[in-house]
């Protein structure tokens, strides 16, 4: 399988790779420093058109180690937007998931490319599915931390990083501040791209985990080595599997996004204005 990620720049480190991505970003878009890295998931992709001035758009293709996504629903761009009060927002449209088989270091490479281009807070957003059934679907959740049932990490060699407080606490208050209403819940990620079987989803829940979906936590761990506060999003797009009456399908994700977009769009607009 060809690896877009090692071919990009041969023999370059991940730091460096980004490093090569984020000078190739400001060229491109003319914004010398990002203050905010924003990731979009499933159904959050409209708040890049309203959280702010957008500066630039650019074909991932474009930048080193990125690639147009191969995921319905995802643009496949990245684009600089001003906001209001002067910030610079890096929005990556350009997700690389772990079961697309780029490895662990494209996945989170969008994450580390945001680093170097100065953010110190990656937002992170994902459709997910709802293990808890306290979570309705078409309810955004917070993510108050996660479970990596990936038996993958990107951190490489002896760096052990402290994962307390990962989704930061003074972040959630800021995103409660802005809606009261906000559940929040524990994440597992799991390799995917199949969805989990019943008795998959009653384990997780044995376990601890409310939410489950095929992102997040790896780029998670990465922004945390990278020195960025983070905070993660989900939108239950649907029951997980065994707790709803219908087959699990990717149509259903994008129906449940679309049909959530407007509202998904304006909670992120309040909540990265305040960041």
């Amino acid at each position: 399988m060809s690896n877009d990620f090692d071919s990009a720049v041969p023999d370059a480190s991940p730091a460096e790779l980004a490093t090569a991505a984020a000078a190739a970003i400001a060229r491109l878009t003319g914004v010398e420093s990002h203050d905010i890295g924003l990731t979009l998931g499933s159904g959050w992709g409209k708040a890049a058109d309203v959280i702010g001035e957008t500066v630039a758009v650019v074909d991932a293709a474009e930048v080193p180690g990125f690639h147009a996504s191969g995921v319905p629903g995802h643009s496949g761009t990245l684009r600089s937007i001003r906001l209001a009060n002067g910030k610079h927002v890096l929005v990556i449209g350009a997700r690389t998931h772990f079961y697309e088989g780029r490895g662990v270091r494209a996945t989170v490479h969008g994450v580390r490319t945001a680093a170097a281009a100065g953010a110190k807070i990656m937002v992170l957003t994902n459709g997910a599915g709802g293990v808890d059934p306290a979570f309705g679907a078409g309810e955004a959740v917070l993510i108050s931390d996660h479970l990596n049932l990936t038996a993958a990490s990107p951190i490489e060699g002896a760096n052990f990083v402290d994962l307390t407080d990962l989704y930061a606490s003074r972040l959630r208050d800021i995103a409660r501040a802005e809606e009261p209403a906000l559940q929040e819940g524990v994440y597992v990620q799991l390799p995917g791209p199949h969805y989990e079987t019943p008795a998959e989803v009653r384990y997780l829940r044995t376990i601890g985990g409310q939410i489950v979906g095929m992102s997040t936590a790896l780029e998670a761990i990465a922004a945390r080595q990278a020195g960025m506060e983070i905070l993660g999003l989900s939108l239950i797009t649907n029951p997980a599997a065994g707790l709803g009456e219908e087959p699990l399908s990717h149509a259903e994700v994008i129906e449940a996004g679309r049909e959530a977009e407007p509202r998904l769009a304006a909670l992120l607009t309040r909540i990265v204005g305040k960041l």
